[in-house]
């Protein structure tokens, strides 16, 4: 199997994330990717996924991921069901840390237990 092959689901995943200036190849057997993700979060989704395959520190893979908006975690379009406990619990892995969502979000949400679908959410960098 190519390491490309073995890779394949990292490039993919690449791809549902819209990453950006995206470029790979492959020397020695060694897979060099690198481009441009949104968010630190999705810079992060592409890393577990490339440890998911490779292990904690894969030495038949080199990427260079930057992030093109450091400004903010991610940006979370809600959808229906959610809370912002749920979508804290998602990207910090605590719903308690459901305040500095709201926080980062009053010039569109008045009451914390109070969000529509659509909204665009800024996750804040903790």
């Amino acid at each position: 199997m190519s390491v490309k092959a073995k890779y394949q689901p990292v490039l993919d995943l690449g791809l549902k994330l819209g990453i950006k200036d995206g470029d790979v190849s492959e020397e020695n057997g060694i897979l060099k990717i690198k481009g441009m993700a949104g968010t630190q979060y999705e810079k992060n989704v592409l890393w577990d996924k490339i440890k998911e395959i490779g292990g904690e520190k894969p030495s038949d893979i080199k990427a260079n991921i930057t992030v093109e908006d450091d400004s903010v975690y991610h940006r979370h379009t809600v959808k229906s069901g959610e809370s912002l406990s749920k979508i804290a619990k998602h990207y910090y892995g605590d719903p308690m840390k459901y305040t500095k969502i709201f926080d980062a979000n009053t010039n569109i949400l008045k009451n914390p237990d109070v969000i529509h679908p659509d909204q665009v959410l800024v996750i804040p960098n903790l």
